[in-house]
């Protein structure tokens, strides 16, 4: 029987096979892990029958986080955007139902989901089939997608603007294609910051992080984190929400400069350097 099997680990939906694939392409990436126990596989049928259901959550106005209870996959938010030029889904998550279908069609349904980077590829092709809409994703990761469909849009350059008020960022980093998503009307024309992992909010308040894998604590070069600052350099945004429920909720951009000037410090000192840095 003809299976679109889903990956235990990850959560990342691959086209109708008879036999599971051997691994996932995803986990079995250095940025991923395949668990100690082995690959496992499920089904997005077999979820629907396990008691799942996704909760929306009011996180600014026109904002929801969206999160699937139990953890399914990496556990992720998905975040529905609400604007006058069309709703977006930022990030996926795997878990699809009814209800959640229901409730996104309520708020006016969805003109296109943007992904950050391939670990939240999840059910990305169900949730385009459920609202007739477009899956935008950096060209440089096109490799990384599981499942064929003609509702990729894959983009080019650094650049994608999808609304007079949303662009998209390609910044690197964490993959080559590794975005954000900048809504300057979000915090009340301040601006919000969408970052998946790209750049990674920590607890301590006010601070970010950049790795290249997160679960293998495999640090980014300097370089790089300097490069991801530079494409932000002329964008503002005062708000910033990461993938679990984690966010800073004013002064972001002054959080992402210290924080790599802390970073880039501690990747690149040498020996004899004083610590000048101040925060």
């Amino acid at each position: 029987m003809m299976k679109k099997y889903v990956c235990g680990n990850c959560g990342a939906q691959y086209s109708e096979s008879i036999e599971s694939p051997e691994v996932c392409k995803i986990c079995s990436d250095e940025r991923q892990y395949v668990p100690e126990s082995g690959q496992k596989w499920t089904t997005l049928e077999e979820l629907l029958q396990a008691g799942y259901e996704n909760r929306f959550k009011d996180v600014e106005p026109n904002v929801y986080s969206i999160k699937t209870f139990p953890q399914v996959g990496i556990g992720q938010n998905a975040y529905f955007i609400t604007t006058e030029h069309g709703n977006y889904l930022w990030d996926c998550i795997t878990y699809l139902d009814d209800a959640t279908i229901s409730k996104i069609n309520e708020l006016g349904g969805l003109k296109g989901i943007v992904l950050s980077h391939p670990h939240y590829y999840s059910t990305i092709v169900e949730w385009a089939d459920a609202f007739d809409c477009s899956i935008y994703i950096h060209a440089a990761d096109q490799e990384w997608v599981t499942r064929s469909s003609s509702r990729y849009v894959f983009w080019e350059g650094k650049q994608l603007q999808l609304t007079p008020d949303i662009e998209v960022l390609n910044v690197g980093g964490h993959f080559e294609g590794s975005s954000v998503l900048l809504w300057n009307q979000g915090a009340n024309g301040k601006g919000s910051l969408f970052v998946g992992d790209t750049i990674f909010i920590v607890p301590a308040q006010g601070w970010v992080s950049f790795l290249y894998s997160h679960p293998n604590r495999i640090p980014l070069p300097a370089f790089e984190v300097q490069s991801i600052v530079n494409d932000l350099s002329d964008r503002n945004f005062d708000r910033m929400y990461g993938a679990f429920d984690q966010n800073i909720k004013q002064k972001g951009k002054e959080a992402v400069l210290k924080s790599a000037e802390r970073y880039i410090y501690h990747v690149g000192r040498k020996p004899t350097d004083s610590r000048v840095i101040s925060y």
